[in-house]
């Protein structure tokens, strides 16, 4: 799956395990860009083996074998955690990744959200920790309930990725008080135009 570096890339919003949300970010990300004339792939939600780190990971390798040329993902909560689990099997011109407040799966989750047990049952954990083998931004919050920040500035270190710090936005979803976010379009443009070094980012 390899095309010109001058292709413009797809891209490849890769949500978590929820359902779709029609004020959700990622959801109006895509129609922004969409309506602008990019193309855009959205991993649909699961509607069985939610919990399945081999499903979610199916799931996106069927999206990008519908692709030609290099992709940009943009994924989220466990997204993220889809996102390189994947990477770890597959191959794909991916020009860069956005990784928006991945979820620490390595320590317990608040009440409603998986177990460690049922994590691990479902092949979630361990988390790999190894370089991503494509460019990446890591945004996160400072009061994410799903992990903390010197957690997420770990998982960026091991990655190889960008630390974007985002200040007091909780997980950066509707139920933290978040629908629109416009710097997802800025921080897109980083990857695709190569600008995703750099020391850690503080909050615009």
């Amino acid at each position: 799956m390899t095309g010109s570096r001058t292709a413009v890339p797809t891209i490849v919003i890769v949500p978590g395990m929820r359902e779709h949300v029609e004020d959700h970010w990622q959801t109006i990300l895509a129609k922004r860009l969409g309506d602008a004339g990019r193309t855009v792939r959205t991993v649909p939600p699961l509607v069985r083996n939610r919990l399945s780190r081999d499903a979610h990971v199916a799931n996106l390798v069927e999206v990008m074998l519908r692709i030609t040329g290099p992709v940009i993902i943009v994924a989220h909560s466990a997204g993220v955690m889809t996102t390189v689990q994947w990477a770890r099997w597959h191959e794909a011109d991916v020009r860069g990744a956005l990784l928006v407040a991945p979820p620490d799966f390595g320590t317990p989750l608040p009440d409603g959200y998986p177990t460690p047990g049922e994590l691990a049952t479902h092949g979630w954990t361990p988390v790999p920790r190894t370089p991503l083998p494509f460019p990446s931004i890591v945004a996160a919050g400072s009061d994410d309930s799903l992990a903390s920040p010197g957690r997420v500035a770990e998982l960026a270190r091991e990655w190889g990725s960008r630390l974007v710090e985002l200040g007091p936005v909780g997980h950066l979803n509707p139920a933290s008080g978040h629908g629109p976010w416009p710097r997802a379009e800025e921080l897109v443009a980083a990857l695709e135009h190569g600008r995703h070094h750099g020391a850690p980012q503080p909050a615009a």
